[in-house]
């Protein structure tokens, strides 16, 4: 017996089941679409939504045994059906992997529209949100923002794919959106982005006199008194740590503490303010921080404070997020056109609409850049550093 053979059709087939198991994730998705776009389905995929409060506890036993019996088993025979279909013109016994995966959605959706086994249903599970959304694979957090965030999002049922390609992973529709450096070309550039994608934008600025369109909330703040934004943080679902100093060839004292107070520690400082106001369950899904923080972080600036003050946030950022009770995204942009760097290469305006298009595809770390080294160098670093600090670090340290 050729045991190398063997090995290599075990190896084929299941490669072949792990295809079709997608396959019927992706089938289960569009479905999924279908309830909210197809009229015929969507007073049926209605029931569904109106099946759970916020905490995700049942309105009601029968209004739950309904939605499962009209939205949930149809679903699954969809994929039942789909798969079983695909495994049978390809002939292939690995192909009905698919097959028997969607049968483990159909067997308990059965059951829990007559009534039992009503502990299975995993991503409706009552209670508190104890994680952030999670990132390839579908959570309760993130499956919550798909019924009290917006429900023409976040559409996956398992593997988040989907979402990423159609750019529905994060809905900005009426989020609360605070952005500091504001009035910088960069700043004013997010603010037109997100406006057009119907955020409602808050302008957080140092500069007096600052000019903004019509309709755009606008707030005055100062270097060290970041507290006094506190009140308003409260109600902002989305805090862009955008504002920045380049002091270019300066090494001067002054030139020193100038670039690390406004670079580093008060973005730092407005970070800790912000995470301090996710108290509520659902501040856990809606609640975002972005910084940004430049590729100055991996490559040259040709001006070393402004390096030496982005790389120190951060690296502080990073060590931040493996505790963070919201997610953390970081903006590491390239040289684009503005008051701080008169030669950049890159307009801010397409910078800003490439950061919202990687964010709405649940970017954690948004790299937007001519630099081809920095999409290879940023993410060995970030993960090594990452590693690193999860293995010698802890969450809580007692202080002798």
């Amino acid at each position: 017996m050729d045991f190398k053979l063997v090995y290599s059709q075990i190896f084929i087939q299941l490669l072949l089941g792990l295809v079709s198991v997608i396959f019927a994730e992706l089938v289960r998705d569009v479905y999924h679409l279908a309830g909210h776009y197809w009229k015929p389905l969507q007073s049926y995929h209605t029931l569904h939504h109106k099946a759970y409060r916020r905490d995700l506890s049942m309105t009601s036993l029968e209004m739950y045994k309904k939605a499962q019996w009209y939205n949930d088993v149809p679903e699954a025979l969809v994929m039942v059906g789909s798969t079983a279909l695909v495994a049978g013109l390809a002939q292939n016994y690995g192909m009905w992997l698919g097959c028997l995966y969607s049968l483990m959605f159909l067997i308990p959706a059965i059951a829990r529209s007559q009534g039992l086994l009503l502990q299975t249903d995993l991503t409706h599970k009552p209670g508190d949100l104890v994680e952030i959304p999670s990132r390839w694979t579908v959570n309760r957090t993130y499956h919550w923002r798909h019924h009290f965030d917006q429900g023409n999002a976040y559409f996956c049922g398992y593997f988040t794919v989907v979402d990423k390609v159609l750019g529905t992973s994060l809905s900005l529709k009426g989020k609360v959106v605070a952005i500091t450096g504001a009035s910088g070309t960069l700043g004013q550039a997010l603010i037109e982005e997100l406006s057009l994608q119907g955020a409602k934008v808050v302008a957080l600025t140092t500069t007096k006199d600052a000019q903004f369109k019509a309709g755009i909330e606008v707030l005055q703040w100062q270097l060290g008194a970041e507290a006094d934004l506190m009140t308003r943080l409260k109600s902002v679902d989305i805090l862009i740590v955008n504002h920045g100093v380049n002091v270019y060839g300066d090494r001067s004292p002054e030139a020193i503490q100038k670039s690390y107070e406004i670079n580093t520690f008060s973005a730092l400082k407005l970070a800790e303010l912000f995470l301090s106001t996710v108290t509520e369950s659902d501040h856990k899904a809606i609640k975002e921080l972005w910084f940004n923080t430049s590729e100055a972080e991996v490559n040259p600036a040709l001006s070393p404070l402004y390096e030496l003050s982005k790389r120190t946030l951060g690296d502080l950022i990073t060590l931040r997020r493996l505790d963070a009770p919201c997610i953390i995204r970081k903006l590491i942009l390239g040289p684009f056109k503005s008051q701080l760097n008169p030669y950049g290469v890159m307009s801010a305006r397409w910078v800003s609409w490439a950061i919202v298009a990687l964010a709405k595809r649940d970017f954690r770390n948004i790299i937007v850049t001519i630099n081809p080294i920095t999409y290879i160098a940023f993410p060995i670093k970030e993960f090594f550093q990452s590693l690193y600090f999860r293995l010698f670090t802890s969450a809580h340290t007692q202080v002798k």
